[in-house]
């Protein structure tokens, strides 16, 4: 049986991207899970009955450090010699793809799941841009998660190497069982209202991600401030933490979200399905992605989405079918969006009736999943 090696920067990329994948292929392959220490690599290695390897690896620029993870992938894939080795995080594929370049694996894949570089300036995005093309050096085939990823690969000139998208994008496709409205009662749902202080009159519109300044939490705030004055029965359900110190909201964000009794903060949720269940609309106003699993989860539970016009999000959402495509950055743009979705029940409905067919027939994880069983075993029979 063949060995496959998966590796990624963090044990929770794993977890929480390959959720499932890895088990499906370890029937049809020898998979090893590769990644920095953490509960997260053994959760990996129970829920997908794959065998482990711990190699720690920094998420930031270091190069001392990066030196010896890279030193230790080595050695790593020399022992376990895998005819495969597939990363789908940055510093992962940049290490992985070196390593095993020189320890001889005759399959390097990198999967890009989101591109940094496009929005950053300057000498930090030459050095970026720098990175990811060597990682193509070293690698031997190249994976975009979507087509605007390979859009600006292209266009950044990347590589020169074949690109293209496995099944019609993401790493991972969506569990559409498990994300599903049905699944969750209607005493769920009122009990958690109630919780939340949030009438069944009031038309809820949720975000979820990480409250961050690339996500677009400063102008969501700004656009649904100005929205909610002539709107009472509006509320903004906000699912997911703040990074203070990697990427942190201005003070006037932070006091508005404390302030404002129509913004309602839950922190992170290990089960975020009740919260899509008793909203209408989601809203994601992120700056940059690579193929969003909150707008698949989102659109999964049936509802319709605001999104920015960046790679991902304008592949799953149509404009004026399944939701509405705004520009990056724009509070103005959002609020506009807010004022459709809550003024015209009929485009609601029209795009809601829309949200769930599109997912379950474009993003299911089997046609992933089967798609890149079908790659592998391609690449298998011309090594």
């Amino acid at each position: 049986m063949h060995k496959i090696v998966r590796t990624s920067t963090i044990p929770a990329s794993l977890a929480v991207l390959l959720n499932g994948q890895l088990k499906f292929l370890n029937e049809h392959f020898e998979v090893v899970a590769l990644s920095g220490e953490g509960a997260d690599l053994e959760k990996v290695r129970s829920r997908e009955g794959v065998r482990v390897v711990a190699v720690n690896m920094e998420r930031k620029i270091s190069p001392f450090k990066d030196l010896v993870s890279l030193i230790n992938l080595y050695r790593v894939l020399r022992k376990e010699k895998p005819l495969i080795v597939h990363s789908i995080t940055p510093k992962a594929g940049l290490l992985t793809m070196a390593a095993g370049y020189f320890a001889k694996i005759p399959i390097r894949i990198h999967t890009f799941t989101g591109l940094i570089f496009p929005t950053k300036k300057g000498s930090m995005q030459k050095l970026l841009i720098t990175m990811d093309r060597i990682l193509c050096k070293f690698a031997t085939h190249i994976y975009p998660e979507g087509q605007g990823v390979m859009n600006d690969l292209r266009r950044f000139n990347i590589t020169t190497k074949p690109l293209s998208v496995i099944g019609n994008g993401n790493v991972n496709g969506i569990d559409e069982n498990y994300f599903d409205p049905a699944m969750i009662g209607n005493a769920q749902k009122e009990a958690l209202r109630s919780k939340l202080g949030i009438g069944s009159d009031d038309f809820v519109f949720v975000f979820v991600g990480r409250l961050v300044g690339d996500k677009g939490i400063n102008e969501l705030i700004i656009a649904f401030q100005n929205f909610s004055k002539d709107t009472p029965n509006a509320r903004l359900l906000l699912v997911g933490e703040p990074e203070p110190l990697l990427d942190p909201l201005r003070k006037e964000t932070i006091q508005e979200i404390e302030m404002n009794h129509m913004i309602i903060s839950v922190g992170f949720q290990d089960d975020v399905r009740p919260y899509y269940a008793i909203s209408q609309v989601l809203i994601l106003p992120s700056w940059r992605e690579g193929f969003p699993n909150v707008v698949l989860q989102g659109g999964a539970m049936g509802l319709p989405c605001i999104v920015t016009d960046i790679n991902g999000s304008n592949e799953i959402i149509s404009n004026n079918e399944n939701g509405l495509i705004v520009e990056v950055n724009d509070p103005i743009g959002l609020k506009r969006a807010m004022d459709m979705f809550i003024n015209d029940q009929n485009f609601y409905q029209k795009a809601a009736s829309k949200a769930r067919i599109n997912i379950v027939e474009n993003y299911r994880r089997d046609l992933v999943w089967n798609a890149l069983l079908n790659e592998y075993n391609l690449l298998i029979e011309n090594v």
